[in-house]
């Protein structure tokens, strides 16, 4: 684990998260900008600064705790998909962001948009019980199953 790292100290306990899962391996959390409701982040907890750097097994895992919250968020949210990517972009610790897709542009590429010079922002950051709330229902529902 790296010392400054901000997902190695949320998976040492330095920092509060909003968790969904953990396993010896790693750990599920709500992100604290979602792109919507129940958008959730999967860590491993070593670190690995990109997902390319990770064993293809820890990977393969993230993938399958990815598919598992994908369908319960499909039926929690009444959306018909949910994205999942592997991304490095503000945080250099491998991680996959799992979200449930109200519109196509929920997950998109810059390359499908016509306008060029766009300004972009994060999401505002949501309210604590609002993300309590949402953790203790993913929680229980991939408990559930």
């Amino acid at each position: 684990m790296s010392d400054n790292c901000l997902f190695c100290r949320i998976a040492r306990r330095e920092i509060p998260a909003h968790i969904v899962h953990e396993d010896d391996r790693v750990l599920a959390f709500l992100d604290i900008q979602p792109v919507r409701p129940g958008h959730t982040l999967i860590i491993p907890k070593q670190h690995y600064p990109y997902y390319e750097d990770m064993p293809a097994d820890l990977a393969g895992n993230i993938l399958n705790l990815g598919q598992k919250l994908g369908r319960h968020m499909k039926r929690l949210y009444g959306v018909d998909r949910v994205g999942f990517a592997f991304t490095g972009i503000h945080v250099a610790h491998a991680h996959a962001h799992v979200i449930p897709m109200h519109h196509p542009q929920d997950v998109t590429s810059t390359q499908y948009i016509e306008q060029q010079d766009l300004t972009f922002r994060m999401p505002p950051q949501a309210a604590p019980d609002a993300l309590a709330a949402t953790a203790e229902q993913l929680r229980a529902e991939l408990h559930a199953s």
